[in-house]
């Protein structure tokens, strides 16, 4: 398993070579409650780091899921679209959103590590 990242809108990010996984985290998950939609981008679709990549619905609001890193999109998450439960579910595996190919790998220094992420979410109360 490949190393994660995050950022402090609560996305994680993982790398597999040039290809990124892109998701929320669990904390981001229980802040939005149930699940309900989700806007997926399209194959191709250049987006820039902290760019908005996805729209995720629930019951309490609407939020962007932006891009920790900037690429263009050479995955979705399909499954989504029937079942967006599963990011409520599953958010930091099965409820992934998008994959990206990477265009700036120094992107990946500037995020926050798992220790970090976890420090920050503590902080928040």
């Amino acid at each position: 398993m490949s190393e994660r990242r995050y950022t402090k809108d609560h996305e994680w990010i993982s790398l597999n070579g040039d290809v990124a996984t892109i998701g929320i985290t669990p904390y981001a998950a229980q802040q939005l409650g149930d699940v309900v939609f989700v806007d997926l981008p399209l194959l191709g679709k250049k987006v820039d780091a902290k760019g908005e990549a996805a729209v995720v619905e629930s019951v309490k609001a609407a939020s962007e899921v932006y891009a920790p890193m900037s690429g263009e999109v050479v995955a979705v998450n399909d499954a989504l679209t029937g079942e967006p439960a599963k990011v409520n579910a599953d958010p930091a595996g099965e409820g992934w959103f998008l994959k990206l190919k990477i265009s700036n790998r120094g992107e990946w220094d500037g995020l926050m590590t798992d220790a970090q992420y976890q420090s920050y979410i503590k902080e928040l109360g």
